[in-house]
């Protein structure tokens, strides 16, 4: 990831989600990056329960992290989320966490969730209201179909 979102929650890691070496077990980084985008999606204004009122939910399809370091028992770390592309019925979550005191940087990661109709289950196109918090909060128009490294683009 090129440049660090603006947005941030805070995470405490707690003695259980460490492992026999001491540092955070790396499956846990998966729950970070949902405590992330929740947490992301109220700030944005809109919420997973502004998708269940739209009639839309959605499902996680791919997920993914790479570790740059190791985080312990205790440590404050830094969850920076931001949505980077919105296609037609899907948008994709990027993740980087640092620790709070030093900023060293620990994982990065990305989501990508479909929308889906919450009774059918079937693909539905991605809620017009969610592109617009999403543009508005980022300050940025989002761009479909562009190559991942040029999706967002400054208005």
């Amino acid at each position: 990831m090129e440049d660090r979102p603006r947005f941030f929650t805070t995470v405490q890691v707690r003695y259980v989600e460490t492992d026999r070496q001491g540092h955070v077990f790396f499956g846990h980084y998966f729950t970070y990056f949902d405590v992330g985008l929740v947490e992301y999606l109220r700030a944005v204004g809109f919420s997973y329960d502004d998708f269940l009122e739209a009639g839309v939910d959605f499902f996680y399809v791919s997920a993914d992290c790479q570790y740059k370091g190791r985080a312990f028992f205790d440590d404050t770390l830094h969850v920076h989320t931001r949505v980077s592309h919105i296609g037609n019925s899907s948008f994709t979550f990027e993740f980087a966490v640092f620790e709070q005191t030093t900023d060293r940087p620990i994982a990065t990661g990305r989501i990508v969730a479909v929308a889906v109709d919450r009774e059918t289950y079937r693909k539905v196109k991605v809620p017009e209201r969610f592109r617009k918090a999403i543009a508005d909060y980022e300050r940025v128009k989002m761009l479909v179909g562009v190559p991942a490294r040029r999706r967002c683009q400054a208005p």
